[in-house]
């Protein structure tokens, strides 16, 4: 067994408490950015004079080879090896001898971890964040496409008034924007650098901690040695904001699987995205979104694992902060799979226009407009609304629209009614009269549209 420790102990640890304790089967992940770290640290040993250039030079070697050699398949991480620090200076030490053992001067695995992890954690937030532009360019893409898309809008999923699909893609848009800004704003709160900490209080090396951000392209170093080493809430930050993203992501969902059913038909999903049934033949499935919908429950679970495990932890570090990395592994991979696959599903639908407007129609999404222009004639706005109320009552039993009557079927509610009337209550005139920012007029989405590239050609 490999491990960093054992000269305070005359005995060996049990096999079980070994495999327990040991974290190599998830945290080898860390590989790329435990050999960065180890590199950088060794630079700045150097530049401090604390190891020589030579040793520092044979260092950096060493660890490059071991990282071309594991990803080459020559080298294997096993579970001989207590973690993934423990592999690396063992092997280390193998290659280069002496100059390995002096790798980890000025330094504790509790600075060391809780550096790789903000390495990993930090390119995992620009991962993100890329696949969140992604979704971004494919919504305003198609909301380019469908300024002039007639749909119901839906308030208690009970259709409401007439919008656009741009409108209603460009609520999705806000959301994922949102979300892609709060991802910036982690990365820069989460970016500084614990290297140096120690243990919990520090080194009496002559460290250059600043020297250290740098090469590691931190803003600069943590300030305060105790925090640097049991500082988690950078991650749960991270994985509520995942948790954001994922309910976002269920929501729009949940909406593509309604209007995929036989029901709506507003939707068409691509074969590569739907499944089919062992047993009915008939079936498309849209699988992909329900298992979106279905993992984000289990992102959420992660969260609550890291809040559950720090609540109660006393300074510094403890070794219940281990229950990190698989929670947040497993909130990143299924977060990052989920938005990869949507994206994609989303960008080949085809959408059922006929559909979606003729079921705007059926719904009765003009009636507050017809009730309006009653208004506008001189009718008090009560009994406006009263009158359309029957009106619509009366459409139900004929399984028509307001706009399938004939002149003479609306006077017979009010004489106010006039040939204007179905120009007055078209899809279209509702939509693009209403003009406030925000709203979903052609003129009003086109500016957004406009707005949407800008945002996202300036992300940078």
């Amino acid at each position: 067994m490999a491990q960093l420790w054992g000269g305070r102990f005359t005995g060996s640890i049990n096999e079980l408490a070994w495999n327990f304790n040991a974290s190599i089967t998830f945290d080898k992940r860390f590989l790329e950015v435990d050999v960065k770290g180890s590199k950088a640290h060794a630079e700045m040993l150097a530049k401090q004079g604390i190891i020589t250039m030579q040793e520092k030079e044979d260092i950096v070697k060493g660890l490059d080879s071991i990282l071309e050699d594991v990803k080459s398949g020559k080298l294997e991480i096993t579970t001989k090896y207590e973690d993934i620090h423990s592999f690396l200076e063992a092997n280390l030490i193998e290659r280069i001898g002496d100059a390995g053992k002096k790798v980890h001067t000025g330094r504790s695995r509790n600075d060391q971890v809780a550096l790789d992890m903000r390495l990993y954690a930090r390119d995992e937030v620009a991962h993100v964040t890329g696949l969140l532009t992604d979704i971004l360019k494919v919504l305003n893409g198609i909301m380019g496409e469908n300024l002039e898309t007639y749909m119901p809008g839906f308030t208690h999923l009970q259709k409401a008034q007439p919008v656009t699909l741009a409108h209603h893609f460009g609520a999705y848009f806000e959301m994922f924007k949102r979300d892609l800004l709060r991802m910036k704003d982690i990365y820069k709160r989460m970016n500084y650098c614990p290297l140096g900490a120690g243990a919990l209080a520090g080194t009496t090396y002559p460290l250059d901690r600043e020297y250290t951000a740098k090469l590691l392209e931190f803003e600069g170093p943590t300030l305060n040695s105790m925090d640097s080493v049991s500082d988690r809430d950078y991650l749960i930050e991270f994985m509520s904001a995942l948790s954001t993203v994922m309910m976002h992501l269920s929501r729009f969902s949940e909406e593509i699987i309604i209007w995929n059913s036989n029901e709506y038909r507003f939707v068409t999903i691509d074969d590569a995205y739907s499944t089919g049934s062992s047993i009915m033949p008939q079936k498309k499935n849209p699988d992909i979104a329900e298992l979106v919908r279905g993992k984000t429950g289990r992102v959420y679970g992660d969260l609550m694992t890291l809040l559950t495990t720090m609540k109660g932890i006393p300074l510094a570090y403890n070794k219940d902060m281990q229950e990190d990395k698989e929670a947040f592994f497993d909130a990143v991979d299924n977060t990052s799979n989920c938005l990869i696959l949507f994206t994609q599903m989303l960008s080949t639908l085809k959408f059922n226009k006929d559909n979606m407007k003729r079921s705007a129609m059926l719904g009765f999404t003009n009636a507050t407009d017809a009730a309006d222009y009653l208004v506008k004639k001189g009718m008090p706005f009560r009994d406006a609304h009263s009158v359309i109320g029957r009106l619509v009552l009366y459409c139900i039993d004929k399984n028509c629209a307001i706009d399938d009557l004939g002149i003479e079927e609306l006077k017979s509610f009010s004489e106010l009614f006039d040939n204007d009337i179905y120009e007055e209550i078209s899809l279209e005139t509702c939509v693009n009269k209403r003009l406030t920012i925000g709203a979903p007029s052609l003129k009003c989405m086109s500016e957004i549209v406009k707005l949407n590239d800008e945002f996202i050609n300036n992300l940078g």
